[in-house]
């Protein structure tokens, strides 16, 4: 397992715990060599996992001869990395719940492409470096001590539902308010750990800031903060450019990725 030029044991470990459910569902014993490139900070609050094991899942099936369902390869993914179940397909994708005991059902549903909606994404990156407390560790710490967790878990099922409605009405304001609510619902769990859970940065708080200050003057823009320092900033379509020198001008900013709504993921075959 090479992962950005490099070999770290506790990668090969995970990657190849992954990899032998695959070669037991397919009823083989061959061995594969995995080689994954990021075009981001890996391990700082940015999916790095997600986009990985997504990728992962599909190329490795793939490989094996397995012919899976959207449901399966999603479950199968969800494995790997929680994230990694919607990030097999792009534009709009949702998360199901599930219910079942074995998180079976816990599959990613896509919702519509990217044509339907073409929001725009700066990913604003303001620490290069592999966060001190991992996502696993972290939600398992605030699972047990923060007096907030059940509340967030209680009330997600109404923002996702109220989401998934701003998105196919394609109400940007809509979907803004409870982005943002949702969000921010997740860093007080967060900071009401014990001992508390703080990723952000100077940077952070002030790209957050910024934000809302272009949009109190007519930017069509709001903010999302994964389990890291860095921020996702969503524009309408058309509205990230004029933005981009504003959060370039934030002292602490690193970098800023611009794209759009990514695609579903392929396999591409090579000659070697």
């Amino acid at each position: 397992v090479v992962l950005n030029g490099h070999s770290e044991p506790t990668e090969v470990r995970r990657i190849s715990n992954f990899l032998q459910r695959i070669r037991e569902r397919a009823g083989i014993t061959t061995f594969a060599r995995v080689s994954s490139q990021n075009n981001f900070p890996t391990g700082a609050g940015l999916a790095s996992s997600a986009s990985g094991f997504a990728a992962l899942t599909l190329a490795a099936t793939r490989a094996a001869g397995l012919v899976l369902s959207q449901a399966e390869l999603s479950a199968l993914a969800r494995l790997g990395s929680g994230s990694a179940a919607r990030s097999l397909w792009g534009g709009f994708v949702q998360m199901q719940r599930g219910v079942a005991e074995d998180g079976s059902d816990a599959v990613a549903v896509p919702l519509c492409s990217s044509a339907h909606w073409p929001l725009e994404v700066l990913v604003v990156i303001t620490a290069e470096g592999k966060k001190a407390t991992g996502s696993t560790s972290g939600m398992q710490g605030s699972q047990a001590t923060s007096p907030y967790y059940e509340a967030w878990v209680e009330t997600s099922p109404d923002d996702v539902n109220a989401a998934k409605q701003a998105v196919l009405a394609r109400d940007f304001t809509r979907l803004a308010t409870v982005a943002e609510h949702s969000c921010f619902k997740m860093h007080a769990v967060m900071l009401a750990t014990q001992p508390p859970l703080l990723y952000w940065n100077p940077a952070t708080v002030a790209v957050v800031q910024a934000v809302w200050a272009a949009r109190n003057q007519g930017c069509a823009a709001f903010v999302t903060i994964d389990a890291g320092p860095q921020v996702k900033v969503i524009t309408a379509p058309g509205e990230s450019a004029a933005l981009m020198p504003v959060l370039q001008a934030v002292p602490g900013v690193k970098r800023i990725i611009a794209t759009g709504l990514g695609p579903d993921a392929e396999v591409l075959e090579t000659s070697s």
